[in-house]
């Protein structure tokens, strides 16, 4: 997704470009925008990541680096972020997002709101896909983004 002229154009990417964070960070330079490019993908019923491109800056957030264990594109997130991969965890409650949690903050999602809808997604058992339509209502392209990937509004 990105806005153009201050409206949100919203698309779906090709399954194949979610491998890594560099694969769709290379994606992500394609498209314009005021303030960059933004991919939003919920991964199973697991986590989900966000991978904003603006000129030669990548920005990333994980919403699980117990995710890293099990999924490449959760390890590559890691990666770019310069962290370890976790040890092995048993605990959901040990769970935590990496990066950047004001990834949107510019677009009416600040970081403080961002950090506590993943804890609800953890403590309410949100799937990350209705996770990211909450974020994508934030920011002001919910409907657009539900019709994209085929959610139904709450």
């Amino acid at each position: 997704m990105y806005r153009e002229d201050g409206a949100w154009v919203v698309r779906e990417l090709a399954h194949d470009l979610l491998t890594d964070v560099e694969t769709l960070t290379h994606a992500l330079h394609r498209f314009p925008g005021d303030g960059g490019a933004i991919a939003m993908a919920a991964i199973d019923e697991d986590f989900f990541v966000i991978v904003r491109v603006s000129g030669a800056a990548t920005r990333v957030l994980l919403s699980d680096v117990t995710a890293a264990d099990e999924w490449e594109l959760a390890a590559s997130a890691l990666d770019v972020l310069g962290l370890p991969l976790p040890e092995e965890v048993e605990d959901e409650e040990e769970a935590d997002p990496a990066g950047d949690l004001g990834i949107l903050a510019d677009f009416g999602m600040s970081a403080v709101d961002m950090g506590i809808l993943i804890d609800d997604m953890f403590e309410d058992d949100l799937y990350p896909d209705e996770t990211l339509s909450e974020i994508a209502r934030a920011i002001g392209c919910g409907e657009a983004f539900d019709d994209t990937v085929g959610l139904m509004p709450a």
